[in-house]
């Protein structure tokens, strides 16, 4: 199927993302999603945003499915993962507060 004759309310797709709603929300019951139309490549994306140390271990519980999806059925489904901005904002302030190796100190 190409994705420019699907839309985000092709009843496939609508089922398809609930489906993957569903896996992961299964194991993350905190995610929030977002579908939204990407181009690159074109097609369906549902962002699953997880406050979790790595968030593209969220991708492990729909992995076989979005296979049937994207190969098997020729759907132009794609998931994309984040971490929350709080989240994120935690980790760059203790980056920023983190003590960095002085130079004068590598140098012999």
């Amino acid at each position: 199927m190409s994705a420019e004759h699907i839309s985000p309310t092709d009843p496939r797709i609508v089922a398809a993302i609930e489906e993957l709603k569903t896996l992961i929300a299964a194991r993350y019951p905190e995610a929030a999603f977002t579908v939204f139309e990407g181009e690159d490549p074109e097609g369906i994306y549902l962002k699953a945003t997880v406050d979790i140390e790595d968030s593209s271990d969220a991708l492990e519980p729909v992995l076989d499915k979005l296979h049937e999806l994207e190969v098997e059925q020729e759907l132009p489904i794609y998931v994309v993962t984040s971490q929350p901005l709080e989240r994120i904002a935690a980790q760059l302030k203790a980056m920023a507060s983190a003590p960095r190796p002085s130079i004068l100190r590598l140098l012999p």
